[in-house]
């Protein structure tokens, strides 16, 4: 794995932290399998769209994919994750111009598959929801209780139990033949919208209460694709549901995108 990229060269301690005391920016964060990710075209459409909301300013989708391909091996498979902050913002001029740069980091895809989720709801609606903004304090906070008190992760729920989006992955329910993904404010994920391309799924409200009545959840992420959710508080479900291992082969065929 490469060091970390700042615009094609090694990051300087300056500018990373910049990014971590200053924790301004937006990034997403994709699978590159022998040059090619699936979903390009959602990642780099985040990455513009995210980088017009913070800084106001355009992003040169040509020059993130050449920098991409430069951090990415040709071959096998590795997870990168694109951050775009300006190191020269800081909490006295964030109201200047912005001169969003491009920092690129890499790191090995796990070698086995992660099991099945165990989550805790908690409340939480986290700033920008659809942005994939670097300030994560509140959803780390939140993960870090719910480990503590025995699951893997936290979902989130608005004040009236409406269930909206895990820390870091969307979720999806299935009810008979039927899958639901939870409507409300929330980060529409790149796995998430590309199997809604191929016809999967409907979104509909869905509340803590009406998960009784559901058979089967699952957790989506572009790093992990589709995995079964067995717990949600004290509710339980089975992690082999055939429309979710269906969901997760239909993601595992879909085409990726050279770089």
């Amino acid at each position: 794995m490469r060091p970390a990229e700042l615009d094609g060269a090694p990051a300087g301690p300056a500018a990373l932290s910049a990014l971590a005391l200053t924790n301004y920016g937006h990034f997403t964060t994709m699978v590159v399998a022998d040059g090619a990710v699936r979903g390009l075209d959602l990642h780099l459409e985040r990455l513009v769209r995210d980088c017009r909301v913070l800084f106001d300013a355009p992003l040169d989708v040509a020059r993130v994919r050449a920098l991409v391909r430069r951090a990415a091996p040709g071959e096998g498979r590795c997870v990168v994750r694109v951050t775009v902050f300006d190191p020269h913002l800081h909490l006295g001029n964030l109201g200047e111009d912005a001169r969003p740069r491009v920092l690129v980091t890499t790191r090995p895809v796990p070698v086995s598959p992660p099991g099945p989720l165990r989550v805790r709801p908690a409340v939480h609606l986290r700033d920008l929801p659809e942005v994939k903004g670097v300030g994560l304090f509140g959803a780390l906070r939140l993960r870090r209780l719910a480990r503590r008190a025995g699951y893997e992760d936290v979902l989130f729920t608005d004040g009236d139990g409406a269930v909206l989006e895990g820390g870091t992955w969307n979720i999806g329910v299935v009810r008979g033949e039927r899958v639901l993904w939870p409507a409300g404010p929330a980060l529409a994920g790149t796995a998430r919208e590309l199997l809604r391309r191929t016809g999967a799924g409907t979104a509909a409200r869905v509340t803590l209460s009406d998960l009784a009545s559901c058979d089967a959840v699952f957790a989506t992420n572009a790093a992990t694709g589709v995995r079964p959710v067995t717990l949600v508080g004290d509710l339980t479900f089975p992690a082999g549901h055939p429309v979710v291992t269906g969901l997760a082969e239909t993601y595992r065929a879909l085409p990726a995108e050279p770089l």
